[in-house]
């Protein structure tokens, strides 16, 4: 079933590609319009789930399709700025990495009739890859906002990776915190 949800879910999994254009490609102007696109993206990642909420759209290709573009759009993102010498890669293996284990773990989990809802964790952890992707991909171009103190701190870049070890965190963090949910009701399940 297409409904504006789901038509918002499958844009965001469209820009992916372009995103991946952008970033990869020399032009004058690249880093504003990689920020645009990727914005825009991460926008219809809010947008897609709160007016299915609101219009009781919510479907199951929804509920499959939007975590899908979700670690689509980041992973291309992330990889994206590993090959630009952007991100370290070994940060983005952690980060991806977690997508991938709790994305098993939730397959696990449904296997079994086991609901693992999102959690702050999670929801912090989306929301600095916002905040580090942007800034990254933003990073030195030359309006760059942050010039005036980048004396002190470096620049935007800098923040970005800053931030992106804020992203490594919660990336951990909510890892855990799933898998702890799952033992927890896995193990009462079992007992009971």
């Amino acid at each position: 079933m297409v409904n504006l949800p789901n038509s918002l879910t499958l844009f965001r999994i469209f820009l992916v590609p372009i995103l991946v254009v952008i970033l990869l490609t020399k032009f004058e102007g690249k880093e504003l319009w990689g920020v645009a696109v990727f914005l825009v993206a991460a926008l219809t990642d809010v947008l897609d789930g709160w007016i299915a909420r609101r219009r009781g759209q919510v479907t199951h290709l929804g509920m499959l399709l939007d975590p899908l573009a979700d670690k689509l759009l980041v992973s291309a993102a992330f990889i994206s700025l590993v090959e630009e010498h952007i991100a370290p890669a070994w940060m983005v293996v952690i980060i991806i990495g977690r997508e991938f284990a709790v994305m098993g773990l939730r397959s696990v989990a449904s296997t079994q009739q086991i609901v693992i809802a999102a959690s702050m964790w999670g929801k912090g952890k989306m929301l600095s890859q916002v905040i580090a992707i942007s800034l990254l991909i933003f990073g030195d171009h030359p309006w760059n906002p942050a010039t005036w103190f980048s004396e002190y701190i470096g620049g935007v870049r800098t923040l970005g990776l800053m931030m992106l070890w804020v992203v490594v965190t919660l990336a951990i963090l909510s890892a855990l915190d799933y898998f702890v949910k799952f033992a927890r009701v896995f193990t009462a399940q079992r007992a009971g």
